[in-house]
């Protein structure tokens, strides 16, 4: 909300194209921006009816579009007063390309345009994107902070931050690493959330997850072709299976015997674009600029959802929530993951690091300094520094951060930070 308000009162705002994976919010986010900071919100959804589709079908006249799609919303479109919502943009590439024009011929109109799939959903050939003439936020689903509040638990969240930002032991270690297993199993995704506040009971929230996994499949079946979507089912249904690996790097023999890059290179794109996975590249030097070292046929695949993830390994909620030494196979897996999307989330792009067969770091990345900061999950207590200390000593940087189940601390250059406040480390 914040951001948005910022575009809002922008001497150099252009229309805000809103995008993330389905189901995270970003209707819910423009709808709400809408009704606190506007006089009037008039909201159009792409893909309600054709007569909508058709208004941008004759020319980018922006008069004519707006006193058309005043008529349609039965309300007055006034400049810098009304907020236009155009919902589902995918579905209308036309609708697309009028932000141009919006952006050139009409700013003093407040536009924000929301969709999924936006890199997979378009023909590119039939279209003309606006670059350069729109503005671009993605919406995440909650980080273990924003679950905090949902559940009522500010103080908790505030308590966090006060120890990372005096470095000092939090006095409520267990309970908020009791916190931090419940966000693991329900996840950020706001349905699953809101169902598990108000009932607590994951059966529904099991539900709700499983609905989210059918819809992205059924997206599968609607953007792409049917040879692309048995690649793409193949791909994404091959995660558990590759996070479930000791070291974790994608391996397209896991899809299937005898698979090949050049056939999946595309489905894992699609899925990328669609905003349900995240890849976390290898680079071969922990050297400033990382994008320069970064090998882009080594990578590793994550989830955009620790709940989603849960879900798909059909993890029975109890054991994760109880520390059930059942789930010390795949607790690994899901601490990275939940670090791998804690870290997105807040504006950091991560990379891993291996040096030959000595060494491994689950994560590095570069701060705002310049400075090349070295990160390793661990899901329990018991950590070993080694390969910290290896790339520390290889390339002197200033400190390294250790992500386990162990308390704020700072030892030996290794800044200790507990699973449950990874959220602090923002850039």
């Amino acid at each position: 909300m914040d951001r948005l308000y910022a575009w809002k009162h922008s001497s150099h705002r252009m229309p805000l194209l809103l995008d993330g994976a389905r189901q995270v919010g970003k209707t819910y986010t423009a709808l709400t921006f809408g009704r606190e900071q506007y006089k009037n919100t008039v909201y159009f959804n792409m893909e309600d009816s054709q007569e909508l589709q058709t208004i941008f079908e004759r020319d980018f006249n922006i008069e004519r579009m707006l006193r058309e799609l005043s008529a349609r919303a039965g309300a007055s479109i006034f400049p810098e007063d009304t907020l236009i919502i155009f919902d589902e943009i995918q579905a209308c590439e036309r609708a697309l390309t009028s932000l141009k024009y919006f952006c050139e011929n009409a700013p003093q109109y407040h536009v924000i345009a929301a969709g999924s799939l936006l890199g997979v959903a378009l023909r590119r050939e039939a279209y003309s994107f606006p670059v350069g003439k729109v503005e671009r936020m993605t919406l995440y689903p909650l980080d273990f902070e924003e679950f905090l509040w949902a559940m009522g638990k500010e103080q908790l969240a505030g308590l966090i931050r006060e120890s990372w930002e005096e470095n000092q032991p939090m006095a409520l270690h267990d309970t908020a690493l009791d916190a931090y297993r419940e966000y693991l199993t329900v996840g950020g995704m706001p349905q699953p959330v809101n169902i598990y506040r108000e009932t607590k009971d994951f059966n529904f929230v099991l539900a709700a997850q499983k609905g989210l996994n059918d819809a992205y499949i059924a997206d599968m079946a609607k953007y792409a072709s049917p040879q692309e979507t048995v690649r793409i089912m193949a791909a994404w249904g091959s995660i558990p299976s590759q996070l479930a690996k000791e070291n974790r790097k994608f391996q397209y023999r896991v899809i299937k015997s005898g698979a090949r890059a050049h056939e999946y290179e595309l489905p894992l794109q699609w899925l990328e674009s669609a905003g349900i996975i995240n890849r976390c590249t290898r680079v071969s030097e922990g050297r400033m600029p990382l994008t320069v070292y970064a090998e882009s046929d080594a990578f590793k695949i994550y989830m955009v959802d620790t709940g989603l993830l849960c879900s798909k390994f059909g993890v029975p909620p109890h054991i994760i929530l109880a520390g059930d030494h059942r789930a010390d196979g795949f607790k690994g897996a899901l601490a990275e993951n939940y670090v791998m999307q804690a870290l997105t989330a807040n504006g950091i792009r991560p990379y891993y690091w291996t040096m030959q067969q000595k060494a491994e770091l689950d994560f590095i990345f570069q701060d705002r300094k310049g400075n090349i900061i070295p990160l390793e999950v661990k899901a329990a207590e018991h950590v070993r520094a080694k390969s910290l200390m290896a790339f520390m000593k290889r390339y002197g940087c200033p400190y390294a951060i250790r992500v386990s189940g162990k308390n704020f601390g700072f030892e030996n250059g290794i800044r200790s930070v507990p699973l449950y406040g990874v959220f602090c480390l923002e850039n």
